[in-house]
């Protein structure tokens, strides 16, 4: 997997910290207190798949689905924990995700007059709800792939090469598109694009654009995972 960021990051920074350990159990602590319990899998679906899966799902959907480890149309907390663990992403930087991706977007994905406690699930039928300010606007309001911001992208920030963001290109992506006193949004932002470039940057430093579309069509996680496995086989 690839290796740190050139540019070090508030969130490397806490993950490179002696102190790494208690901060990795109180993460866990956080995230047992959350979830009110722990989703286990054996490898089976259960009971079936939820409705989200028997129709055509938006590019959006097909994004988090990965997480819905057991297919219910659900993510809980420990779901996600267990996807960023499952694409190669250490420890506490799976947990701390945890609680936070869910804690950000489960409450807004979640279907009125239904109570949740909390667990916070993230809904996947609802998943557009969760949209947040300050992104690429790849994504509309639907949910669906938009080809020209995605092509946008590149051809306003990709200067060293079309096809491939550096460390320094994706931070003047990220500042491009932040809106005025959006601090949600910005936070958001930098979350998921540094967590990508951290987990998916070639050798060379560059977040390729196949990588970054295969991001937004959901193929992405599932090709590492497999190729994780397949590595662990050998």
């Amino acid at each position: 997997m690839a290796s740190k960021p050139t540019e070090v990051t508030g969130l490397y920074r806490a993950m490179a910290s002696p102190l790494v350990p208690l901060l990795a159990a109180v993460t866990a602590l956080v995230c047992a207190l959350l979830l009110g319990g722990v989703v286990v899998h054996d490898g089976s679906k259960g009971s079936g798949e939820a409705e989200v899966y028997s129709s055509e799902m938006t590019p959006l959907q097909k994004h988090v689905a990965f997480f819905d480890r057991n297919k219910d149309g659900i993510i809980y907390p420990s779901e996600t924990y267990e996807g960023f663990r499952a694409i190669g992403a250490g420890v506490l930087l799976s947990a701390v995700s945890a609680v936070f991706i869910n804690g950000g977007l489960g409450p807004k994905t979640v279907p009125e007059n239904t109570k949740t406690g909390m667990k916070l699930p993230i809904y996947v039928k609802n998943i557009h709800k969760g949209k947040h300010g300050s992104d690429s606007g790849v994504y509309d309001e639907n949910g669906r792939f938009v080809p020209e911001k995605f092509e946008e992208i590149f051809k306003k920030h990709a200067h060293t090469r079309p096809d491939a963001l550096t460390g320094k290109e994706l931070k003047e992506l990220l500042q491009a598109n932040r809106e005025p006193k959006d601090f949600k949004g910005w936070l958001g932002g930098f979350t998921e694009w540094k967590v990508l470039y951290h987990l998916c940057k070639g050798k060379d430093g560059f977040l390729h654009k196949d990588t970054v579309r295969a991001v937004y069509d959901g193929s992405l996680f599932v090709k590492m995972e497999q190729e994780r496995q397949s590595a662990k086989k050998k």
